[in-house]
């Protein structure tokens, strides 16, 4: 080896190599310890309409030291658990400054369960998103509520904006929408009429309901006052789940 060149040229630049590393190592170290780089300031922000700032200042205790040893991903997961918070972007600014961008849920509606009567277990956001967030306030109340099997928020999101363009001639909205088990969909409009609407087949339910608003006027619009939705009778069902028509039930209505 010792006669040989090129062997050694080639040991030569491998020791040359090894030792740039650990120099590169070394300055990595030191540079993520140096007291010379302090991280002095954390900018917050974004709409905070529901965010505690007390959860926020708690998440953000542990950002501090060392402005290159900032671990961005725990303190983005620490954020993250903070109550109505969606997403969290962080990013260091050069010298001293950390840059924290937080945005929340917005909420769309109650989430819950279809296990005996519904009641909310949570909030549902405008991306269909379900989210762990207190649903008492009286901002939640006025909330439409979706119920559904676990992973259904998205579709149970969409599926309200097109059952409620579809009701607006009426001048009706769900107030609740309700996916069961066997993945039959269920209404219940501001008005307090509800709609059985089956499940998706050869006909989408859309089409039932859009068939339902079509005969309205000539039908159930023409009921007494005490029968038609907003009268007296406490239960009015509708059963759209009929290929050329619907039928109507109303609870305790004597005639």
């Amino acid at each position: 080896m010792w006669d040989n060149p090129r062997l050694l040229n080639a040991a030569a630049n491998a020791l040359i190599g090894l030792a740039a590393l650990l120099f590169a190592y070394a300055g990595l170290q030191l540079l993520l310890r140096s007291p010379l780089f302090p991280l002095k300031e954390v900018v917050v922000r974004g709409e905070l309409k529901h965010a505690a700032p007390a959860e926020i200042e708690a998440a953000l205790d542990g950002i501090g030291g060392n402005f290159f040893a900032l671990d961005l991903a725990a303190a983005r997961a620490r954020l993250e658990q903070v109550g109505w918070v969606r997403r969290v972007d962080l990013r260091r600014v050069w010298p001293d400054r950390i840059e924290v961008k937080l945005e929340e849920h917005v909420a769309f509606a109650r989430w819950g369960q279809v296990v005996g009567d519904l009641q909310s277990r949570g909030l549902v956001n405008t991306f269909g998103e379900a989210f762990a967030a207190p649903a008492e306030s009286a901002d939640a109340a006025r909330l439409p509520l979706f119920a559904g099997p676990a992973g259904t928020e998205e579709e149970l999101t969409r599926r309200y904006r097109r059952f409620a363009e579809l009701l607006e001639p009426l001048g009706d909205a769900p107030d609740s929408v309700v996916l069961t088990p066997r993945f039959a969909w269920r209404l219940r409009l501001a008005s307090g009429l509800e709609l059985e609407l089956g499940r998706d087949g050869a006909e989408p339910v859309e089409q039932r309901l859009a068939r339902f608003v079509a005969a309205y006027p000539e039908s159930i619009g023409r009921l007494p006052s005490r029968v038609a939705p907003g009268g007296a009778d406490a239960q009015r069902h509708v059963d759209l789940r009929y290929p050329n028509g619907f039928a109507l039930r109303v609870a305790g209505w004597k005639g």
